[in-house]
This record gives C-alpha cells, sequence and structure tokens, in this order.
C-alpha cells in the first residue's frame, strides 16, 4: 500500500489561518455594524455603514490576502491588520460594548502575532 506523496503547490492550512478568516468577517461586519448604529440615518449612517466595511476589504485585498495586488513585507501587512482590527475594536467600544472589544482585540492581537511569527520564520 502506498501513499501518494502531498501536493507542494497545496498551502498547508492551520487552525490559526481559519481563525485570521473568522476575525477578518467579523472585522468587516463590525465595522458595518458600527456605521449603521454610531451615525443617525439616513445620512451618514448609510455611507458609514456601507463605506467603512469596503474601504477595509479594499485595504484587506491591495496588501494584506495571499493573492494582494500589492506586494508588501510582513511589517506592511501588519500595520494594515492592526488599523483594520483595531478599527473594528474600537468601534464596538464607541457603541457602548467594551467585553466585545476587548475580547476581539486580544484574540486578533495573539492571532497575528502567531502568523507574523511563522511569516518571519519563513
Amino acid at each position: 500500500m502506498s501513499t501518494a506523496p502531498a501536493d507542494p503547490q497545496q498551502p498547508k492550512i492551520s487552525p490559526n489561518d481559519v481563525l485570521r478568516f473568522f476575525l477578518e468577517l467579523f472585522a468587516f461586519v463590525s465595522l458595518g455594524i458600527w456605521g449603521f448604529l454610531a451615525f443617525p440615518l439616513p445620512w451618514p449612517g448609510i455611507l458609514i455603514g456601507i463605506g467603512a466595511p469596503l474601504l477595509a476589504i479594499l485595504a484587506w485585498a491591495l496588501f494584506v490576502s495571499p493573492k494582494s495586488v500589492f506586494r508588501i513585507d510582513t511589517f506592511g501587512k501588519a500595520l494594515v491588520e492592526i488599523a483594520v482590527f483595531s478599527a473594528a475594536a474600537i468601534g464596538w467600544w464607541t457603541l457602548g460594548q467594551p467585553i466585545v472589544a476587548v475580547v476581539f482585540a486580544v484574540v486578533a492581537a495573539v492571532s497575528g502575532i502567531l502568523n507574523g511569527r511563522k511569516e518571519l520564520a519563513r
């Protein structure tokens, strides 16, 4: 019985990679919730509720995603990631949800540190 060798092109997905994906989604949704709840509707609430997550998604796609448009170093990616995750945490804080803000910020920071160590080890 032989086993086929693993495909060298297939990226290994770690549990932290899955966590980071859900953190990204949570941050984008959080920014939308913040925009709709923190500002009066219809204007500027609708504009910020749609614009804030779109801006974060654009920054993520341009600089941080695995298939990003611009290739930047690990520290540049970390700065964009910190900006997006911090904005989401601050949004929860301003909405009067400090527990959600702190838990999200701590989980995102630990996940980011683990990811940064992995990237720098390459």
